[in-house]
Order: C-alpha cells, then sequence, then structure tokens
C-alpha cells in the first residue's frame, strides 16, 4: 500500500511552520530586514522567533534539493513523494493567508481566508479560466520562493477590503455575499492558482534539470 505523504504531513503538530512566512512580524513592506539565507535569519533573528514565524520559503528550496537528488539516484519512489511534497509547499505559498498574521483582524474578519482560499473554490472553480504559464527553470528556488510569498502577500489587503464589503448591509455570509466576493475577489482566487500551476512546474523542471535531465521512465 502507497502512503500518500501529505497525508503524513496532516498528522505532524509541528507542521505548521513549514506553511506559513509571517512577513508583517518583520519590517514592512519590502521586508528588507529579513535575511533570505536561513543561517543569516537564525543569527539575527534567533531561532525561536524564526520557526514561531514561518519558515515556507526555506522549506520549498529544502525539498527541491530532496527532489533533485531523488531525479539525480533515479529513485522513482522518492521522486514522487519528493515531487508532491514540493508541489505542496509552493502551492502554499501562492495563498497570501500564509503570508501574514492576522490574528488581530479575526474580530471583524474571521474566517477571510476560508471563505476567499476555499468557499470561493468550491462554488464558483466551473467558471474558473485558468491561464497557467509554461514551466521555467528556477535559478535560485529559495530567492524565487520569497518572491512567491512576497507577490501573494500583496493581495492581502485588497482581499480582506473586498470581503468587508461584500458583506455590507447582509445579515450573515450568504449567496449574494459570495456573489459578491467573487466579483471583487475572483480574479485574485483565479490568479493565485494559475500562477501555482506554474510555479509547481517550473519547480519540478528546476529538480529535473539541475540532476542532469535523467530519462524519466514510461
Amino acid at each position: 500500500m502507497v502512503t500518500d505523504p501529505l497525508d503524513t504531513l496532516a498528522k505532524n503538530p509541528a507542521e505548521k511552520k513549514y506553511h506559513v512566512l509571517y512577513l508583517n512580524r518583520y519590517s514592512p513592506f519590502p521586508f528588507d530586514s529579513l535575511p533570505r539565507n536561513y543561517k543569516k535569519a537564525v543569527s539575527k533573528f534567533g531561532l525561536t522567533k524564526i520557526e514561531a514565524n514561518g519558515v515556507l520559503p526555506w522549506q520549498i528550496g529544502v525539498y527541491n534539493e530532496k527532489l533533485t537528488d531523488a531525479f539525480r539516484k533515479q529513485n522513482w519512489d522518492e521522486v514522487r513523494q519528493y515531487s508532491t511534497l514540493l508541489a505542496h509547499y509552493v502551492a502554499e505559498a501562492q495563498d497570501p493567508f500564509n503570508t501574514a498574521d492576522i490574528t488581530e483582524t479575526r474580530s471583524t474578519l474571521a474566517g477571510a481566508d476560508e471563505r476567499f482560499d476555499t468557499n470561493l473554490v468550491d462554488r464558483y472553480s466551473l467558471f474558473f479560466p485558468m491561464r497557467p504559464n509554461d514551466a521555467h527553470y528556477i535559478g535560485d528556488p529559495t530567492d524565487n520562493a520569497f518572491e512567491d510569498c512576497f507577490s501573494s502577500h500583496s493581495w492581502l489587503q485588497i482581499i480582506l477590503l473586498a470581503d468587508r464589503r461584500s458583506r455590507a448591509n447582509l445579515p450573515d455570509f450568504t449567496d449574494e455575499y459570495y456573489d459578491r466576493f467573487y466579483n471583487q475577489a475572483g480574479a485574485v482566487v483565479i490568479r493565485q492558482l494559475s500562477d501555482a500551476a506554474t510555479e509547481v512546474g517550473s519547480y519540478w523542471l528546476t529538480a529535473w534539470t539541475n540532476a542532469g535531465k535523467p530519462p524519466l521512465p514510461h
């Protein structure tokens, strides 16, 4: 029986730090105070703070190396495992709510993350005109992951504003609320999903290329 590596992640309570990067706990945009080199970041802020604020971009870099090594060894079981995990973390970097701690806003915007990245998708995915770009080679996987997190983070205030405006004069999160929310924030969902597909393919291509482009099994 083949074990789904994502099931293993779900059972690990310490896993959360690998899925987030709370940029708003550092300096204001463009977050120049946070070194992209892991050792330098730990030296500057301490391991406790770095792990509390999330290590998502570095985790992507780690699994890119693991997948590269699996391709190099032509260990296809490991390729399957690490490609799945890498795709999971790369997709997490496209979720704006994984890039900021919005605890203080939850009294008025509670559940905005679920309404955005789960409920909108469930309700309107059949209408999504997905347009992922061709995969491309990534020169520095960790640095690229930081850029993905920064890009995602830039959408957060737009989403929260759309959520608040969509609820105006409504008693609850009704069908009318979701129609309004989709009209205002649906384009962001579509863009992030398309970018996630592009980035996943690009990281896989990068790992395979860095491994010397070994012949793939049929």
